[in-house]
């Protein structure tokens, strides 16, 4: 029979003892624990400061079909604002508004401040709502800067110009200025040299036109040309040269800037496409299709139309009996018909290869009544030169002219490389 062992009964004692103990201890643990401090979190309605509003602003460009009732709705001006804003509308200012312009909206915050409406890179009209509703008319100050360039041609005037620095449009008034006198492609030499002095408005840092040529001075085969731009009255400028003659002619010397006379005036030339003998009563300009090619002189449009070998053709009655014709145009300038008027370097076509032709250029004939004449070798009317009650003025300018270009020339020598 197995037997059971009998347990210790200090052993028993012992360890409920040590129990009552650590219960004692931990039930005064808890009795005497203090909880921690609880963090006070504050919370407010408002800051004491307000933020500050922001002021943005937003650009548009008007484009067709759009009117400013439609422009101010989607750029949240207030219906009562606008009604205000056309109703002060005195002057009709915004009914000029016309596509392309620029607007401007201003914006403190979502409230609208401030409408311009720019209309060139000088004018605009304010819109200023701020306070009290204004509008006004707001023009830049503008400030004109001077140039100089100087240069000497190697191939072509135009490529010398380029490495001279000087704006296609100044480039292009150069040869307007002298074309009376000089063609471009035909006359030019290597070494001919070319110096101008020209003025640039700018507003704000940028140009806001293209410059305008002061003086200029172009040495071709050794004889020299001098401009002189003087104003005969407050809205009106020409150019004479150093003895007061006007630089302009009745008639430009070429009717294309920087072609090259790939055929001249022969009345015994074989021709290219019919191969036989026929006179060429004119001179052929080589140039690319489109080219502008521009009327030699004041006069009306005798004839607009294609026929014949000289293909899209333009034929203008001047003074005295004089008339030019222009062919193998590509096409005509947009509203160019018979009995247009035309002013002397105005646009009337464009290079092209209509008709008989091997390729685009200009042929063009110059004609004193029934006879034709050679272009290149016409000695050119000249317009009139500086009146007597201008001559003391000029005469002023002319020395003024002289000195600056001589301080210029002797600071700025040209390189002749």
């Amino acid at each position: 029979m197995v037997g059971f062992k009998k347990v210790p009964t200090k052993g028993v004692f012992l360890t409920f003892f040590i129990s009552v103990i650590m219960i004692l201890l931990v039930y005064i643990d808890f009795a005497t624990d203090e909880s921690l401090p609880e963090e006070q979190i504050q919370s407010f309605d408002s800051f004491e400061e307000p933020l500050l509003e922001v002021t943005s602003y937003e650009i548009h460009e008007v484009m067709n079909g759009e009117n400013l009732s439609i422009i101010f709705e989607d750029f949240k001006v207030p219906l009562n604002t606008a009604y205000r804003i056309f109703r002060l509308d005195k002057e009709n200012l915004l009914s000029q508004i016309r596509p392309g312009d620029s607007m401007k909206f201003s914006y403190l915050g979502e409230n609208i401040t401030s409408i311009e409406i720019f209309k060139d890179n000088l004018n605009s009209l304010l819109i200023d709502i701020s306070n009290e509703i204004k509008i006004k008319k707001v023009k830049k100050d503008v400030e004109l800067i001077q140039s100089y360039k100087s240069g000497v041609i190697k191939s072509s005037f135009y490529e010398a110009a380029l490495m001279a620095d000087i704006p296609d449009s100044i480039i292009m008034d150069f040869a307007y200025i002298f074309g009376w006198d000089i063609d471009f492609v035909f006359d030019i030499r290597e070494g001919d040299s070319f110096y101008v002095v020209y003025e640039t408005p700018y507003s704000d840092g940028a140009a806001v036109k293209n410059g305008d040529i002061i003086l200029a001075k172009f040495i071709n085969n050794g004889k020299t040309y001098s401009a002189n731009r003087f104003f005969v009255n407050e809205n009106k400028k020409e150019f004479f040269d150093n003895e007061g003659n006007n630089l302009q002619k009745a008639f430009l010397r070429a009717p294309l800037d920087f072609a090259y006379i790939s055929s001249h005036f022969n009345p015994n030339r074989m021709h290219p496409v019919l191969h036989k003998i026929r006179a060429h009563n004119g001179v052929d300009y080589a140039a690319s299709t489109g080219s502008p090619v521009r009327t030699t002189g004041n006069g009306t449009v005798y004839y607009a139309g294609r026929r014949n070998g000289c293909g899209n053709e333009i034929v203008i009655k001047h003074s005295n009996d004089y008339s030019t014709r222009y062919c193998h145009l590509s096409k005509f300038k947009e509203n160019l018909k018979k009995g247009k008027k035309v002013i002397q370097g105005e646009t009337i076509g464009y290079v092209g290869s209509t008709g008989l032709a091997t390729g685009p250029h200009l042929h063009y004939e110059f004609k004193i009544g029934n006879k034709h004449v050679d272009p290149v070798k016409l000695e050119l009317p000249s317009a009139e030169p500086i009146s007597k009650k201008f001559k003391s003025d000029f005469d002023t300018l002319l020395n003024d002219n002289k000195l600056m270009l001589s301080k210029l020339e002797s600071l700025n020598p040209i390189k002749n490389e």
